[in-house]
């Protein structure tokens, strides 16, 4: 729904709300017509229930409101001595309206200055239970979100087994565009593998289910910095659907709301504006290649040939994987060895191991296509080591658009961007108008692996949209090795240390132990100085 549609669904709500409790407003001593005035009746039921009037705000947060809801629903039959399992059920699962019943089909009377304090243990424990999950998740949705690394993709800057904290805040916190979904779940409830939220997965050609009715329009509350080149980004995977995360030319019948598709996080190379190319696995920007941070090692797929006679046995192997710092293994068939990832670094040193005669790093050829990558057409002849040059859309920028370059920017004015494009012989229609140019609504991004061999980026789905975009990783608080052993385990040096400030990496975790040991201490002291007094 657009936000007009949204106003009148929200005075639709008001009127349902005022039918279903207006005797109650008078029986709790208001006037009846408050309990029809838009957010003021909200207000006016705080008082009755004996609530403060800082929840009414709470309403109006995606997702966090269908908790507030229910607690309130609860509330409001409780304010009328209606305190039983029976009725906390009944207001549950009719989904509120059971005040209807008590609005006109009972004499109850209203509990003024009522005891908030639950009737019983498990009262208790179910209403901490539910203001814990109403604050992480404001925190979750509009301040920070944990993340843990799942891939090798920027090997030596993110580690596999990194557990992150991502900002919400730098970019600016997006508003949740699907507003019914459990909080602090993304797309699957663990166990259960089902959906976390309300949503029409298929989508028949110029029909809208009522549930998709249901989404926000893309908000983004503003933030304290723009994504800049070389940062760090956790984005939601472009090209998302709900056939096949990798399927990057999707069925538009299936897909995922945007909040809701993957999570991913890679290097943006390029922004908005700047022009890309790819050649021999280094990136351009506006001609002049990336230079990117000290902590960020490129890896590429290299093939090692063994001296005559010359062999590996397995132990031997991993043994070197660990000495050489060689990220996704080393295959070795007859004198050849095969690695798929290593830095610079690792190769040098590798090289003057006396089994080793020569190591060459895969490059495929110039003009040799690779299907698979973007824009995935037959004119392009993009691989992953020559790829470009393109340009990445800016917001309010306008370009020419013709039968050359509609592959590459055919799926941002469509899928991205909402409109209907068609080409007849050699002209190009957008929404049933006849053009050669089109001017952006958003910007865009190029995200990227360090692995670069080993990596699906952008060089598989293309541009990643703004209204993509979650947050920037800030802070690396736990680090778990899974092939270390006993405390190796742990990497302790990457515990409690930042993301992106360059240099050698450098590990808070014992400041934050005696942080954690001064603030204990103190409050023991506060705690034990009330008891002398």
């Amino acid at each position: 729904m657009n936000l007009s549609q949204w106003f009148i669904f929200f005075l639709v709500i008001q009127l349902v709300h005022g039918l279903g409790t207006w005797k109650l407003y008078n029986k709790a001593g208001q006037k009846t017509w408050l309990a029809f005035v838009p957010i003021y009746n909200g207000i006016v039921l705080m008082k009755i229930i004996n609530r403060p009037s800082w929840w009414v705000a709470l309403l109006f947060i995606p997702v966090i409101n269908v908790i507030m809801l229910i607690i309130i629903w609860v509330e409001t039959v409780r304010s009328f001595g209606k305190n039983n399992y029976l009725d906390t059920i009944l207001s549950v699962l009719t989904l509120g309206f059971y005040s209807y019943y008590l609005n006109y089909f009972t004499d109850v009377k209203h509990i003024k200055n009522r005891s908030l304090m639950p009737k019983s243990s498990s009262g208790e424990w179910v209403s901490s239970i539910l203001f814990a999950i109403v604050a992480a998740t404001i925190v979750h949705t509009y301040s920070l979100q944990p993340y843990i690394i799942p891939s090798s993709s920027l090997e030596k800057s993110l580690l596999v087994g990194d557990f992150l904290i991502v900002s919400k805040m730098h970019y600016g916190p997006r508003i949740p565009m699907t507003t019914v979904a459990m909080p602090m779940v993304h797309d699957t409830i663990p166990i259960l593998n089902k959906k976390s939220y309300l949503f029409n997965d298929r989508i028949e050609e110029n029909k809208t289910s009522w549930i998709n009715k249901l989404q926000l329009p893309y908000l983004r509350i503003p933030g304290w910095e723009t994504i800049k080149r070389n940062e760090i980004v956790v984005f939601n995977q472009p090209a998302d659907t709900l056939q096949d995360m990798n399927d990057f030319t999707p069925d538009r019948n299936y897909y995922k709301p945007i909040d809701k598709k993957t999570n991913l996080v890679k290097r943006c190379v390029a922004i908005a504006g700047d022009t890309l190319e790819v050649r021999q696995g280094y990136v351009y920007i506006n001609g002049v290649q990336n230079t990117l941070p000290y902590r960020a090692k490129l890896q590429f797929s290299y093939e090692v040939t063994l001296k005559p006679g010359k062999s590996f046995e397995r132990s031997i192997i991993e043994q070197l994987k660990t000495r050489y710092d060689i990220t996704d293994g080393i295959y070795q068939s007859g004198n050849k060895i095969i690695i798929p990832a290593a830095s610079n670094e690792a190769v040098s040193v590798f090289k003057n191991h006396p089994s080793v005669q020569s190591i060459n790093r895969y490059v495929q050829a110039e003009g040799n296509r690779d299907s698979l990558k973007f824009p995935q057409d037959p004119s392009y002849d993009w691989n992953r080591d020559f790829f470009g040059p393109l340009y990445i859309p800016k917001e309010d920028t306008t370009i020419k658009i013709s039968l050359k370059n509609i592959a590459v920017y055919k799926r941002v004015i469509t899928e991205y961007e909402g409109n209907k494009l068609s080409v007849n012989g050699n002209q190009i229609f957008i929404n049933g108008q006849l053009t050669d140019s089109y001017t952006f609504k958003q910007n865009y991004y190029w995200m990227m692996g360090d692995n670069r061999h080993n990596s699906i980026d952008a060089r598989r789905w293309g541009f990643v949209p703004f209204n993509h975009v979650v947050g920037k990783p800030v802070f690396i608080w736990m680090s778990w090795n899974t092939n270390g052993k006993g405390f190796n385990k742990i990497r302790w040096e990457r515990l409690f240390s930042t993301v992106h400030p360059d240099g050698e990496r450098s590990s808070y975790f014992v400041h934050f132990l005696v942080l954690l040991a001064g603030w204990y201490g103190y409050r023991k002291w506060r705690k034990r100085k009330k008891t002398t007094v």
